[in-house]
């Protein structure tokens, strides 16, 4: 049986199959969904853990033949945890595992936890084996597109609402990091108020007491103001602060400007493209500003310089980052 990860938990409050196969790559799910099988074999009498590790060169295949058969002599459930970390078994492990199939009565968990099953591995016989007397749950990665649904997802099951522009820049600050992912959820459930995360609040937990905020450094360039510009990065660059969030707010707003110079380059009037683009009154002398002093094809050319800098915080373009971020900021407050 194949089942989804999201899915498994609404699965094992009905049953608990006698087999599971936990296969990929991304650690942290393969362990959430493991600690949820065992949590419901537990519940269903398995009072006992087994772990057999098949990774040492000197693991024998009869230990799982033996645990199968151990249970006729003593009558006591228990989870066998097989740790499969290639995903490929063999010869002698595949005919081992069918075997197991083959003699267990049913009243043990066999859980086994793999890494990534290749596309052939599936057509073999121990896999298709485990996957009719059992369940078998395939874990993905949680790519970068994927990422704002999964963290939103992990907000709900904590109680919690978000906003998107929150939820934008906290998946582009964690890049598909699930560990950390997790540590942010937890101390976005300190931080938040009425059970909402807001932009401040992510602000908040990204960048700690950062003595300059995000926002007044990006509209100190919007007004056209340099020196003070590069005052606020550097100082923001001195206490810590990762480069992923400043680049994602400087970025937002070179898009709006971008989105809103064409607009007014159509011939619509100021007050209306403000009033569409939803910018507060308290802001609107800076954007303004930032308008009259670059056109489309100026801001243009800063949200490639913008991708420029992401390839250098991600390693796959030459440069310091900073060193581009600072000429980035330049180049909006000049």
């Amino acid at each position: 049986m194949q089942l989804k990860a999201e899915q498994l938990a609404k699965h094992l409050q009905k049953q608990c199959l006698p087999v599971y196969l936990l296969t990929g790559d991304e650690p942290l799910l393969l362990q959430e969904c493991a600690d949820l099988v065992r949590s419901a074999a537990r519940a269903a009498g398995c009072t006992e853990r087994e772990i057999l590790d098949t990774g040492p060169k000197d693991f024998s295949w009869d230990a799982l033949l033996h645990s199968a058969a151990e249970m006729s002599l003593f009558g006591e459930r228990k989870v066998i945890e097989l740790r499969l970390p290639d995903g490929k078994p063999g010869a002698e492990g595949s005919k081992a595992l069918c075997t197991y199939l083959e003699q267990a009565s049913g009243d043990d968990v066999l859980l086994v936890l793999s890494g990534k099953v290749d596309r052939q591995s599936q057509n073999s016989k121990w896999y298709k084996a485990l996957d009719k007397a059992g369940g078998v749950i395939q874990v993905w990665p949680v790519d970068a597109r994927e990422m704002p649904r999964w963290l939103r997802q992990r907000l709900q099951q904590a109680g919690l609402g978000i906003d998107e522009d929150a939820l934008e820049l906290l998946a582009e600050r964690l890049e598909g990091n699930l560990y950390a992912a997790v540590q942010e959820v937890e101390k976005l459930k300190l931080l938040a108020t009425d059970q909402n995360v807001s932009l401040t609040t992510v602000t908040t937990a990204v960048l700690d007491n950062a003595r300059y905020g995000l926002f007044a450094m990006v509209d100190t360039a919007l007004a056209g103001n340099p020196a003070a510009t590069l005052r606020m990065v550097h100082g923001l660059r001195g206490e810590g602060t990762d480069a992923v969030p400043l680049l994602w707010a400087v970025a937002r707003e070179i898009r709006n400007l971008y989105a809103m110079q064409l607009v007014a380059e159509s011939g619509q009037p100021m007050s209306a493209v403000f009033n569409s683009h939803r910018v507060w009154k308290s802001r609107e002398d800076a954007v303004r500003s930032a308008l009259k002093r670059h056109n489309s094809r100026a801001l243009g050319k800063m949200l490639h310089s913008a991708l420029e800098v992401d390839g250098s915080i991600k390693g796959f373009a030459s440069g310091d980052p900073w060193d581009r971020l600072d000429q980035l900021l330049l180049s909006l407050a000049r």
